[in-house]
């Protein structure tokens, strides 16, 4: 595509020698996501007096500092003898794209679809030669009339949307301070006692249940041609959103978290647009579980389980009793049931072939990531932020983000990545459309009638 061409591609090591020797195993949890990768952007306006490639050569030098204190980010993959994977932290570096966009970046953002934004974000599939192949890529680009993207993307096996947070935000602490506010910390899964041990803990076959019988599907192939559409609600409509989907006649029941009120309304909608009739379409969430299970805040790893949700017997706009299965679900994932479920994946001798957002409609929770705070130069704070977990091959996949409002403000955006017929019907649904959200992104310019701004 011409509005995007590449500068460069080059290698960025480390300023400082890796320890040698040094292993990092991968965990259940980090090997079952093998067959995903992450993609990150984030959009920047520039000072206006900046030269053609000075934010480059800036960030690019940050990089190299940061990239010493994270040897798991700049090593390369190898298998254990028992056949799974590792990381040997070399210095074998990340690559980097320097590439330059068209235009500025607030036009950019008037008028881009999913198709335009996965071109600032270079990712590459795992090569088999795996000592070539780096683990993690960054694109930066800058456009012409004013303004910069970051592109990240990574194989989930090293990295949940989280982690890949946390290394952005670290990378902008080092270009601004010159220092880390949180070092990465590289250790394993916590075992039992670190989780609240009980005297006789109970099993939770369903979360098992549900991960075995995934691991035992075949990783699916990409049929419909899939588009990404970004919807964003304003703190009144998440609000509002969250009165309608309280169950009547309940006082005594807890509202809906936002993340909730957002997953049952489009679990609701896209159930509609996809025909079903008697209940709803099987629903899968994800959610991230550092803080369930007592880890440090720079952990660094996977972290995020999913869960399936049960839709029989939910009408087509009963959206309390949507959100209300939802809230159940989120309440049985304490740590000692994640941990019983760790425990027993790391009792399979076999390897992960599995896709784990390969079948249901997958709603992910990353209202939490701080994405906003990734602040490389004073007064310069990311004005948009986009988040993919590819491949999406099942019947879909909603992420619930943070807004750019300020903290505090239920406000949020939401990606839906459907088929492009489905999408385009998704925001002709009543339901959806009487909350009133801004259309942020989609694929056919024509049905975008709301105000763009991000």
């Amino acid at each position: 595509m011409a509005e995007v061409s590449w500068i460069c591609k080059r290698t960025v090591v480390s300023t400082k020698p890796v320890e040698a020797g040094k292993f990092c195993p991968l965990s259940v949890l980090d090997r079952i996501m093998e067959h995903n990768h992450v993609r990150v952007v984030l959009y920047y306006r520039c000072p206006k007096e900046r030269k053609a490639g000075e934010s480059i050569r800036m960030l690019r030098e940050s990089l190299a500092e940061l990239l010493s204190a994270y040897p798991i980010v700049t090593g390369r993959l190898l298998k254990t003898a028992e056949g799974h994977w590792m990381i040997k932290c070399n210095d074998a570096g990340v690559r980097m794209v320097e590439a330059r966009a068209k235009g500025s970046v607030d036009k950019w953002l008037q008028n881009f679809d999913r198709e335009k934004e996965l071109n600032l974000v270079h990712w590459e599939p795992m090569f088999h030669k795996l000592y070539f192949w780096s683990t993690f890529y960054v694109q930066l680009t800058e456009f012409e009339e004013g303004g910069l993207a970051i592109g990240l993307s990574c194989g989930h096996l090293l990295s949940d949307p989280i982690c890949v947070t946390i290394f952005i935000k670290a990378w902008a602490d080092m270009t601004l301070n010159g220092k880390m506010v949180t070092p990465p910390l590289f250790h394993r899964l916590p075992r039992r006692r670190q989780c609240n041990e009980t005297t006789n803990p109970q099993p939770f076959p369903e979360l098992i249940n549900y991960y075995k019988s995934t691991l035992e599907k075949p990783v699916p192939v990409v049929q419909a041609k899939q588009t990404t559409i970004k919807i964003a609600f304003g703190d009144e409509m998440v609000r509002s959103c969250i009165a309608m989907s309280h169950a009547p006649g309940s006082p005594d029941e807890p509202s809906p978290t936002p993340f909730q009120a957002l997953a049952g309304l489009f679990w609701v909608g896209i159930s509609k647009i996809k025909g079903l009739k008697n209940g709803l379409i099987t629903m899968s969430i994800c959610l991230d579980m550092r803080k369930v299970l007592g880890l440090d805040k720079g952990f660094f790893g996977n972290c995020m389980v999913y869960n399936q949700v049960p839709g029989d017997g939910i009408e087509e706009y009963e959206l309390s009793k949507a959100a209300n299965a939802i809230r159940e679900v989120v309440d049985t994932m304490d740590a000692e049931g994640i941990m019983n479920l760790i425990e027993w994946m790391e009792g399979k001798a076999d390897q992960f072939s599995c896709l784990m957002n390969g079948y249901d409609l997958i709603c992910v929770n990353l209202e939490h990531v701080d994405s906003y705070s990734a602040i490389f130069e004073d007064n310069f704070k990311p004005i948009h932020a986009s988040y993919y977990i590819e491949p999406t091959v099942g019947e879909g996949m909603i992420l619930v983000l943070p807004s750019p409002l300020a903290k505090g403000s239920f406000s949020r955006v939401v990606m839906i990545t459907l088929p492009e017929d489905e999408a385009i019907n998704l925001l002709e649904d009543k339901l959806i459309q009487q909350f009133s959200p801004t259309i942020l992104m989609m694929a056919d310019k024509k049905h975008t009638t709301a105000n763009s701004d991000p």
